[in-house]
């Protein structure tokens, strides 16, 4: 496994219903592509767990022009109490849940 801590920018994925994502910065996201063989299990998906001000959660990263975008679910966005979505504090480890 695999840690990171990083600022992300929150964008939105506006469609019938719009989807918030954190992009993952570009120096991430390369370090990511560097072990994504190991940990992938499918069209690119990257399992990770993710945390944003003691908001714990699991989800899958996707790739998406030379990086990933990190989903953020609404579970996740109520949890966190803001609608201040522009840039976020975020601790992921990369790989598959422990056994």
């Amino acid at each position: 496994m695999t840690e990171f801590a990083f600022q992300a920018e929150v964008i939105q994925w506006r469609g019938p219903a719009p989807f918030y994502f954190a992009l993952i910065p570009a120096d991430i996201g390369q370090k990511i592509a560097e072990r994504s063989r190991e940990v992938s299990y499918g069209w690119g998906a990257i399992p990770v767990e993710a945390a944003i001000n003691g908001v714990v959660f699991r989800t899958s990263l996707f790739p998406r022009h030379g990086t990933y975008l990190l989903p953020l679910k609404d579970r996740v966005r109520s949890q966190l109490g803001t609608a201040d979505f522009t840039a976020l504090q975020i601790s992921m480890t990369v790989g598959p849940p422990p056994r």
